[in-house]
């Protein structure tokens, strides 16, 4: 499974991928906001820096929302770098757009998904990812982890290349639990990534080894 960071926060990514088991990056416009970036040219700005840190696919989202405007803002965001993965909103316009793109030989992550026929409308249009949203679901008590189910069974039934990139990840058990379901990528926020590294028993046995290390010297 593929680790993904869902950050525009530059140190963040930049710990992520000094762990060595970073894979790629998704951004999207609150989390542009969130990091003060605002403008079109900061915004490009600021994927070119994130493609020099990371070496691997990097989602960059159209902030449009027609055919016609999609297009023209996805070649400008390919353009950018080989590793930019145009970002299209699961919309009537945007399967268009993902066809489009899929024609041209550019890469495609297909966003807000919510169910598992939208996930399928994206495939057959050719998207590289597909980004279901667990924690979006939970929060309306709907079951986002059988939601991955449900596209893994589609995907594998009909062998889509399309692969399925888990997002809105809350917690460590969210990553688990879509590695155990067969997830192809998950995008998470840094701090359950680090929270895998964590364990009450790692952390005594260490302890525990360092203090009988003392005693031996």
């Amino acid at each position: 499974m593929k680790f993904f960071i869902d950050t525009a926060n530059l140190d963040q990514i930049r710990e992520a991928q000094d762990l060595g088991i970073l894979d790629g990056v998704t951004t999207n416009p609150s989390l542009m906001a969130k990091e003060g970036i605002s403008g079109a040219e900061a915004i490009k700005n600021h994927y070119k820096t994130i493609c020099e840190i990371v070496d691997g696919d990097i989602s960059a989202e159209v902030l449009s929302t027609t055919y016609e405007e999609m297009i023209k803002e996805g070649e400008e965001l390919a353009a950018i770098h080989p590793n930019i993965v145009v970002k299209i909103p699961m919309i009537k316009d945007g399967i268009k757009a993902l066809k489009y793109f899929t024609d041209k030989g550019i890469k495609t992550n297909c966003t807000l998904i919510f169910s598992a026929g939208q996930a399928l409308l994206a495939a057959k249009a050719g998207a590289t990812y597909v980004s279901p949203f667990l924690g979006r679901l939970d929060d309306v008590s709907t079951d986002g982890l059988a939601l991955i189910e449900e596209i893994r069974i589609i995907f594998d039934n009909y062998d889509y290349k399309t692969e399925i990139l888990a997002a809105s990840i809350r917690h460590s058990m969210h990553i688990i639990n879509c590695a155990k379901i067969g997830a192809d990528v998950v995008t998470t926020p840094l701090a359950p990534i680090l929270s895998l590294l964590k364990h009450p028993l790692t952390d005594n046995g260490l302890a525990q080894f360092i203090a009988d290390s003392k005693k031996m010297m």
